[in-house]
């Protein structure tokens, strides 16, 4: 189904939008995403406070940190992503981005686990709405030897949303308490939905792309099932009225066939393995870093601790997700293999770093090896982000953004942090101290940075011929 055109067919696109659209459009999807880790990371940030006042373990700290979280936020992007295929993804972000912040407000009124929980999985639905329009939104705007780059820009909402919830977050719960701190960070961005929905147009799906590629998913109706699984669809279908069965059938046996076409892409699975496993250390440790420093080294103030960690996300995640995407963007003009190897090297030095902060016995010294390891753990989003798009025909691309989404929250995002916990009460319940304990669960998610790294070098192999069928370039 990936099959393109021969070069000579393959005629260059031609900007639909100024650049200063482009930029301004490029920037508030950025803010979008800012929205999106504070809202997200705010929990983290947040635990020892609401761990204290609700007197929860660090199992149900975990599941409120992730599970609770990731287990819509997952399933919900699917069918959302392929109304982003469909209709007007301008609507979707903004419905999102409201309902996500909305939900994170509604956090600070819970009287207990439950309710919290609840809300957590409110944030969750949100913000399954926001990330694949958004890729698929930025493909349009920027062709694919410019899309690491500004994909890379849009990543950076990342470090910027977990710099904001250290330093807003912080001060807010330093000065007034947790449930206020959920307050001031919703409400802000309902506001802010509006503003996108009244200033953002949608472009024209596939503005960037050469003519002549071939995308076999376009207009694609599936009336009769074809192998195992669609036959199973079908007949789960057949409960429903003749008419919703026929779409509920067709519906179905397209993401199935999406999802093969997609995950049968080499490179597409390189990216799941190494942006999952990557992604799986990084909210582990961002879930569990403020309790951590709260443990190790009790003598440093939590505000110094929120402080310091915003600065160092700020600066270091920062420059590590704007260099990475940019310097792939350069490199792969020449070869296509630095969309993994760039990766790779930036992990591979990234394991002594994050092992001595972790280790060493001086807070200070732990915050001055966490930037390096902070600036090199941000060099793989912007091209994963950018690959996922490039792959993927026009018409499934923020479905392709949600699936691999898919895999990687509920992994990464559902078990790091949840991960963390389950194993700091399993040790502490062997005797050992809840500090030793908590050190050691954080340290043993090196072993997902080396799968990891794995998976890029798996890509570095394979994206040549996989980006030549897809977009119809002759790659050497």
């Amino acid at each position: 189904m990936s099959e393109a055109t021969s070069s000579e067919n393959i005629a260059a696109p031609k900007p639909e939008f100024t650049r200063a659209y482009r930029i301004y459009v490029l920037v508030l999807l950025t803010a979008v995403y800012t929205f999106n880790f504070v809202d997200r990371q705010i929990m983290g940030i947040l635990a020892p406070s609401i761990q204290e006042d609700l007197g929860l373990s660090d199992s149900q700290l975990g599941i409120l940190i992730g599970f609770a979280f990731a287990i819509l936020y997952t399933t919900v992007g699917i069918p959302i992503a392929r109304l982003a295929d469909r209709t007007n993804r301008v609507n979707i972000i903004a419905i999102s981005l409201g309902l996500w912040s909305g939900f994170t407000a509604l956090c600070g009124l819970a009287q207990n686990f439950t309710q919290l929980a609840f809300a957590r999985v409110g944030v969750g639905i949100g913000e399954a709405g926001g990330s694949p329009p958004s890729h698929s939104l930025i493909s349009d705007l920027y062709p694919k030897e410019k899309r690491a780059g500004a994909l890379a820009i849009y990543a950076l909402g990342i470090p910027v949303g977990v710099t904001l919830a250290y330093l807003g977050g912080g001060w807010i719960v330093q000065n007034f308490d947790w449930r206020t701190t959920f307050l001031a960070l919703g409400i802000p961005g309902v506001l802010f939905a509006l503003l996108f929905k009244l200033t953002v147009r949608e472009p024209t799906r596939g503005a960037t792309e050469e003519v002549g590629v071939k995308d076999a998913f376009k207009g694609l109706k599936i009336a009769e099932p074809i192998g195992l699984v669609e036959k199973v669809l079908r007949q789960m279908t057949l409960v429903l009225p003749k008419k919703a069965a026929v779409s509920a059938f067709a519906e179905l046996a397209t993401l199935w066939r999406a999802t093969k076409h997609l995950l049968a892409i080499p490179s597409y699975r390189a990216i799941v393995i190494g942006l999952t496993a990557g992604s799986f250390a990084s909210y582990a440790t961002a879930g569990w870093i403020v309790a951590f420093f709260g443990r190790s080294h009790p003598d440093f103030g939590t505000l110094s601790v929120f402080f310091w960690l915003g600065l160092i996300n700020g600066t270091a995640y920062v420059l590590g997700v704007f260099v990475g995407g940019n310097l792939v963007d350069r490199l792969a003009i020449k070869n296509k293999s630095a969309y993994g190897w760039v990766p790779v090297v930036a992990l591979a030095l990234n394991v002594p770093f994050f092992l001595g902060a972790m280790w060493i016995n001086d807070p200070v010294w732990s915050l001055v090896l966490w930037w390096p390891s902070h600036l090199l753990t941000g060099f793989y989003l912007g091209p994963c982000f950018a690959l996922a798009q490039t792959l993927a025909p026009v018409s499934i691309r923020a479905l392709s953004t949600a699936i691999f989404f898919f895999i990687l929250n509920m992994i990464a995002l559902g078990f790091g942090p949840t991960y963390v916990g389950f194993l700091s009460d399993f040790l502490s319940g062997g005797g050992m101290t809840s500090e030793l304990s908590l050190r050691i669960a954080l340290s043993s998610v090196v072993v997902a940075g080396l799968i990891s790294i794995g998976g890029f070098v798996y890509l570095a192999k394979r994206l040549p011929a996989d980006w030549a069928k897809a977009t119809g370039e002759n790659v050497s």
